[in-house]
């Protein structure tokens, strides 16, 4: 579970940045069918980009460590849901989004709670590593 938790954290990481960089460089063209929403969306949009490739990187930054660190994986995680319910939120006041971004809520919404189970599998095997539970004697 904590290699699981490892690399997950480490896609969630790469993705976050990957996508807050392409946001950052296409501006409105990075939303689907939003691509002449204007300046103040365009401005916006590239803000949020960078945000969400800093996420990104606290993310990568948090896999690196030995172990993993629960409290950080469950902070990140609380960040990507609450995005989530404020998709939700969109939708109860303004309808039905692109379909792509229905998707992107789906993912917001399911993926944390699999990163609040996983998130002190790395701390667990770190303290049974050095309490030398599990150790196989040949």
């Amino acid at each position: 579970m904590s290699r699981a938790l490892r690399v997950f954290a480490r896609v969630m990481g790469v993705a976050c940045v990957a996508i807050g960089l392409f946001h950052v460089i296409g501006g409105n063209a990075a939303i689907p069918g939003e691509s002449d929403a204007g300046a103040t969306l365009d401005s916006l949009g590239r803000f949020f980009g960078a945000i969400f490739a800093g996420y990104g990187l606290v993310w990568l930054w948090a896999a690196r460590q030995d172990p993993v660190p629960a409290r950080v994986v469950r902070w990140l995680a609380a960040v990507f849901l609450l995005g989530g319910v404020g998709r939700l939120l969109s939708l109860a006041v303004h309808g039905w989004p692109h379909p792509f971004q229905v998707v992107l809520a789906a993912i917001e919404l399911l993926l944390p709670p699999v990163f609040f189970w996983l998130a002190d599998a790395g701390e667990r095997a770190s303290r049974e590593r050095d309490q030398g539970v599990g150790v196989r004697v040949r």
